[in-house]
């Protein structure tokens, strides 16, 4: 007896030798109660010092389950991460309406402003319905050009719709006939903004939401940011990075090496005037245009619309304009989510056909316009066309022919 109780005393004495040991290197557990769940959490006892996500998701007011998911109330890492919703990535398209949505949140009421989900998932951005169309309709998969497929199968829930597509079937490359359509499928399907980047630091981005609003930095794997600030760098993971050759359906990575913003900014076969490759692409491009109005759209031109006259008018009308006096105005909410603008009640801004207001934008008193960047926080002062010794022809006010003359070469 003496033998098996010494043995029981050490087995014991491991035993609480290992307790003491595990209890040792276990973190002192950071409680934290979100004020939107109410529930505890203790995901801050290792993640203290992840810097604010943004302004707008405190963390007093939003914890981290709300968003990420995982297991509130476990303290080791393995247990606590096994059930994230989009593994490091709540806004993957897959998950968000899951980790983003809600009627106070990210799917909301259209009227409201609060239906971003449902216009990034049925934007040209996200479906790719536009190239998917065109190639079909050359190579004699279809009839005509109205879309049909997607990158994966959605329907139009914002009724009624303004262009009347209402669904989408998923592509599906594996069932076309054409050899140049499954060598698209396998080979230009990695920039709707759901697909896993190609490899390589340029197209380093994430998926969904945080494409475009998650930058990844050229030394970080991942960021634990959400910014309305995004500079053109983020949106030339996708639109800056070579062109696709439609012989041998394969992307052609660009070869050369931009040395300056002019040669790095966007295709490499496009021209620009100097306000376009000065500002980011996110100073003219509206969130309808980039995120979508909610309907499906066959091309990029049935849904971009900010042109050259937009902020500089035309040679008989000055530029639209909107004072802004309502305090719950879009035009304070936007500006409250970058704070680059400092937008006043009484301050005329610069407005869309479509009335969007372009809040980092103002007339200043002497009939000059100003526009802010939104990334750069640059100040910018520039003239309306109207009463200057622009020799457009009054008929031709497009985008388009502002390029004949003012285009640089590259």
């Amino acid at each position: 007896m003496g033998r098996v109780t010494f043995i029981a005393s050490i087995v014991l004495l491991i035993a609480a030798g290992l307790v003491w040991w595990m209890e040792a290197r276990s973190p002192d557990p950071v409680a934290l109660t979100p004020a939107l769940t109410g529930q505890v959490e203790y995901c801050l006892t290792c993640h203290a010092d992840l810097p604010e996500i943004s302004p707008s998701h405190p963390v007093e007011t939003f914890g981290c389950v709300l968003c990420h998911g995982g297991e509130r109330l476990a303290l080791d890492a393995d247990l606590a991460h096994s059930s994230m919703r989009g593994g490091a990535n709540p806004a993957d398209l897959a998950v968000a309406e899951q980790s983003c949505g809600g009627e106070n949140c990210h799917s909301g009421a259209a009227a409201d402003g609060r239906d971003h989900i449902q216009r990034v998932m049925t934007s040209i951005q996200t479906t790719y319905t536009g190239a998917i169309t065109s190639l079909r309709y050359t190579f004699g998969a279809q009839a005509d050009q109205q879309p049909r497929l997607g990158a994966f199968a959605i329907r139009d829930t914002s009724l009624p719709s303004q262009t009347g597509i209402l669904f989408l079937e998923a592509f599906d490359p594996a069932a076309e006939s054409h050899a140049s359509l499954q060598l698209f499928g396998e080979n230009c399907l990695t920039c709707h903004i759901n697909a896993a980047p190609a490899a390589g630091e340029q197209y380093a981005r994430l998926t969904g939401c945080a494409a475009c609003h998650s930058p990844i930095a050229a030394e970080a794997a991942q960021t634990h940011t959400l910014t309305t600030a995004i500079a053109y760098t983020q949106c030339n993971t996708c639109h800056n990075r070579g062109n696709y050759d439609l012989r041998s359906m394969a992307f052609v990575e660009r070869s050369d090496q931009p040395a300056t913003r002019l040669q790095d900014y966007y295709q490499p076969i496009a021209q620009f005037t100097q306000c376009e490759y000065t500002l980011d692409c996110v100073d003219c491009h509206t969130r309808v245009e980039v995120m979508g109005d909610g309907d499906i759209h066959a091309t990029k031109d049935s849904i971009q619309y900010t042109q050259c006259k937009t902020c500089h008018g035309t040679l008989d009308e000055l530029p639209l304009t909107l004072t802004i006096t309502d305090p719950d105005d879009l035009a304070f909410r936007l500006a409250f989510l970058n704070p680059a603008v400092g937008l006043q009640p009484g301050d005329t801004v610069l407005v869309t056909e479509q009335g969007e207001p372009l809040w980092n934008t103002r007339l200043l008193p002497d009939g000059t316009y100003e526009l802010i960047g939104k990334a750069s926080q640059q100040h910018f002062v520039f003239r309306a066309v109207m009463g200057s010794g622009c020799e457009q022809n009054p008929d031709q006010q497009e985008s388009q022919y502002c390029h004949a003359c003012h285009a640089l070469d590259r």
